[in-house]
């Protein structure tokens, strides 16, 4: 690449910095959406006819895939009377490009941390129901994220695409011979909800524009009784006390009306 491209992309870095900023000193953001909105979402569950549970989440223009898959394996000797879930992302290059094919990046495994850590510590699955023999043969639960289309906040279309992917699944007791198959039991729905912090305005859902000039991000992920699940912090900035609080405040809120979308209507209708 020349210097003189190099140049230029700076540039135009720096005119949208400039104009999103102006942009929200008028209460406004480069899209069109409030501060607090979210952009619409389209959930398809079961798009993958031969996982156990699936979803195709859109969030804007941010398109993601979550498979889930179910096998019978062996228990951690520390939780003998427990199921075992693990989380997987992918950053598929042709979805960005910034993506580059190989090991998994710093980013994506936050990625999949942070989405582990919501559906974990909620105890969203119910692990005691997945013991076949205590201390032998359990089910183990593989999530995986592919990343389709990168345009912002992958935190939450991930999040939210592997809590409707989970309510989407069957345990495939039969076809291992161990009874019949049933639905994989949660106890709980966590969704994460992440804001970017441009200047002194906070804004929700960021999109791949607001994302890219944010001095920070934080992420919440709340279930149906109003708890706090996880949090993660990201970039450079800092959020004070009372935004801290705020954020919190609208989390709970929109959290809500997604996860109302999740389990009332997840046929790939838009909000």
């Amino acid at each position: 690449m020349s210097n003189t491209s190099k140049f230029s992309e700076g540039v135009v870095a720096e005119s949208k910095r400039s104009y999103i900023k102006r942009l929200a000193t008028q209460g406004m953001r480069i899209d069109g959406r409030n501060f607090d909105e979210i952009r619409p979402i389209k959930i398809t569950t079961g798009y993958v006819p031969r996982a156990e549970g699936s979803a195709l989440v859109e969030l804007g223009e941010t398109k993601v895939l979550v498979g889930v898959k179910i096998e019978p394996g062996e228990p951690f000797p520390d939780t003998p009377n427990m199921g075992i879930m693990t989380t997987n992302v992918e950053l598929v290059p042709l979805a960005s490009p910034t993506f580059e094919p190989g090991p998994p990046s710093e980013e994506a495994i936050e990625l999949a941390r942070v989405v582990d850590r919501g559906i974990r510590e909620s105890h969203a699955i119910d692990m005691e129901k997945l013991v076949i023999e205590e201390g032998e043969k359990v089910w183990i639960v593989f999530i995986d994220m592919h990343i389709l289309d990168y345009h912002g906040n992958l935190f939450d279309a991930c999040g939210i695409a592997a809590i409707a992917a989970l309510n989407n699944a069957i345990v495939p007791a039969s076809r291992y011979g161990f009874g019949d198959d049933f639905k994989l039991p949660l106890n709980h729905y966590p969704v994460p909800v992440t804001f970017a912090k441009i200047g002194e305005w906070i804004v929700a859902d960021p999109n791949l524009d607001e994302e890219s000039i944010a001095s920070a991000r934080l992420t919440v992920t709340t279930n149906e009784e109003g708890k706090i699940n996880a949090m993660q912090k990201g970039l450079y900035g800092t959020f004070t006390y009372d935004e801290v609080k705020k954020v919190i405040n609208r989390s709970l809120d929109i959290g809500k009306k997604v996860r109302d979308k999740i389990l009332g209507d997840a046929n790939g209708e838009e909000d």
